[in-house]
């Protein structure tokens, strides 16, 4: 039976029991004498700052608790305390599997199975979770993972050598962090609000906390098309997508910097969060959005090697790759056998043809304007439209339309676009 994982990165830690996932961001909440964790001290985080915390993740340690929060002395009092909600509301595993940033002190490591040991369950596996997931790709060129985190992002170099993949480095990336984000995305949607409605969603905290609330929703439907609406309090603002490019500006420029140059090869490997920032895919040529139960699906396949009872836990920084090599000497696979398998799909269009002009098509989506967009899903090009009035090769569309080479796409405004593939 598979082993529960608990992967710890700050910025949503989670529990995994199979294919089930409880999701508790790093926020605590004093509220009374109590504490609270997760999603329900975030959706307070604006209404009562003061009595929030987010930071005993990333400054895990015995020192004194500065600001004091209630009866927690050190921020170690509050991450125990968040493992035993963690561990109760996720119907009390026995055994866990324990995944983590590599941005996590060897002390801090150390301090963290302490904790541990005090706790009614117990750790048989300790692994960086960068390692974990870049086992899923392998190849000959570098492989990066950018985790964003609440105070900070994280770049983590990993290579594959004889079939393995080991953790080469991990760099910080500070004033990129989650909360950082947020606040400079806040920043311009507020503006948007100011200047659309003359009214300002930061000058109370309930709407503030809603403006907040509602932030996530936007980003993923601003994923798919040029622009979204976003209403608190009664005001709707008009949200593009372009607008809030300059939010991630500073992570844009700090995450080449710690790469280097990137070869041909080279990938870089983006957790889901960071694919809610708009722009952020589109800075690298090779990015891959992982997907959301990779580090799940990985941690099972590489249990065997993990598990370390009735032993002191080694911190796994090295594991065989899980993705099939290709070897170019092999000989050619011969013709598999005439089945009834649906037919191969038409090549994948790589560009977009309008006013013979060829524009790429960028996964994270492409706008074609008044509300149409062409984005990527599920290894599919698909079509986004507010008007549910678009035509696909003259037939009706919507996003359960998959597009293919040679497709033409017609707009109520007169737009009309032809997806073709550019030959490198």
């Amino acid at each position: 039976m598979t082993i529960a994982v608990l992967d710890i990165v700050d910025s949503n830690l989670q529990l995994w029991r199979g294919n089930s996932a409880l999701q508790s961001p790093g926020y605590a909440m004093l509220a009374g004498q109590k504490y609270e964790f997760g999603n329900d001290a975030r959706a307070s985080a604006r209404l009562q700052p003061r009595n929030i915390n987010t930071r005993f993740w990333w400054q895990l340690n015995t020192e004194a608790l500065q600001p004091a929060l209630g009866s927690a002395r050190h921020t170690a009092d509050l991450a125990h305390a968040h493992l035993l909600d963690i561990h109760q509301r996720g119907e009390a595993p026995a055994e866990l599997i324990l995944a983590v940033s590599g941005s996590m002190q060897r002390e801090q490591l150390a301090l963290l199975l302490g904790i541990i040991e005090q706790c009614p369950f117990d750790a048989v596996g300790l692994v960086n979770r960068s390692v974990v997931l870049a086992s899923l790709h392998g190849g000959p060129g570098r492989l990066f993972h950018l985790e964003i985190q609440l105070h900070q992002a994280l770049v983590s170099e990993l290579s594959e050598r004889n079939g393995i993949v080991e953790l080469q480095r991990s760099v910080p990336l500070p004033g990129c962090g989650l909360l950082q984000l947020q606040e400079r995305l806040v920043e311009i949607i507020a503006a948007a609000f100011i200047r659309q409605t003359r009214f300002d969603p930061r000058r109370k905290a309930d709407t503030e906390q809603a403006l907040y609330d509602n932030l996530p929703e936007a980003l993923r439907q601003l994923r798919h098309q040029g622009e979204t609406n976003i209403e608190v309090n009664g005001y709707r603002a008009r949200i593009n997508r372009s607008e809030l490019l300059a939010a991630g500006q500073r992570l844009f420029d700090s995450a080449p910097e710690a790469m280097g140059v990137l070869r041909a090869d080279d990938r870089v490997l983006l957790d889901p969060l960071a694919a809610l920032l708009p722009g952020l895919e589109a800075q690298f040529d090779t990015a891959e959005l992982l997907a959301p139960e990779a580090l799940q699906q990985a941690i099972a396949s590489h249990e065997s090697q993990l598990i370390q009872r009735e032993q002191a836990l080694s911190f796994v920084t090295a594991l065989p790759c899980l993705a099939q090599p290709i070897d170019p000497d092999a000989p050619a696979p011969a013709d598999p056998p005439v089945t009834d398998s649906p037919v191969a799909a038409e090549p994948a269009p790589t560009h977009i043809l309008l006013a013979n002009v060829a524009r790429p098509l960028r996964a994270e989506g492409t706008d074609l304007g008044d509300g149409l967009s062409i984005y990527h899903e599920d290894g599919q090009w698909r079509i986004a439209d507010d008007s549910s009035k678009t035509l696909v090769n003259g037939q009706p569309a919507d996003g359960t339309t998959i597009l293919a080479r040679g497709d033409t796409v017609a707009h109520p405004n007169g737009t009309e676009a032809v997806l073709i593939e550019v030959m490198p």
